[in-house]
């Protein structure tokens, strides 16, 4: 199923916004207010996070888009391999974390059946 996800998904943003036009108009004003270009962190790096979250969240669409403006705003290859590389790391950490959790949770239940 090579068609699954396609770009041109995204042009029916504004059919969908349609179907839902409070929520979905609150939705991106929220998303414009985040991409602006005059906030404190330049756009490139505005761009670099966006696309080290797209990774971990694992969203095509959010990659394509990202990406794009990444490029755009001047990010180099190289800065957009080292932010990937940051995400699979703190997704690693994430998981460490919650393995930590796990053990203390199963700890808690497995004394549970004790008495």
């Amino acid at each position: 199923m090579t068609d699954y996800q396609s770009s041109d998904d995204l042009k029916s943003i504004p059919a969908f916004v349609a179907l839902a036009p409070v929520e979905a108009n609150a939705f991106l004003a929220f998303n414009h207010a985040v991409e602006r270009k005059d906030g404190l962190i330049p756009p490139k790096y505005r761009e670099l996070i966006s696309l080290a979250v797209a990774l971990t969240t694992q969203c095509a669409y959010c990659l394509d888009v990202h990406t794009a403006q990444a490029a755009k705003a001047g990010a180099t290859r190289e800065e957009v391999a080292e932010a990937a590389l940051i995400a699979a790391a703190v997704r690693a950490g994430g998981t460490l974390g919650h393995a930590l959790l796990a053990q203390r949770l199963f700890d808690g239940h497995r004394g549970e059946g004790e008495n």
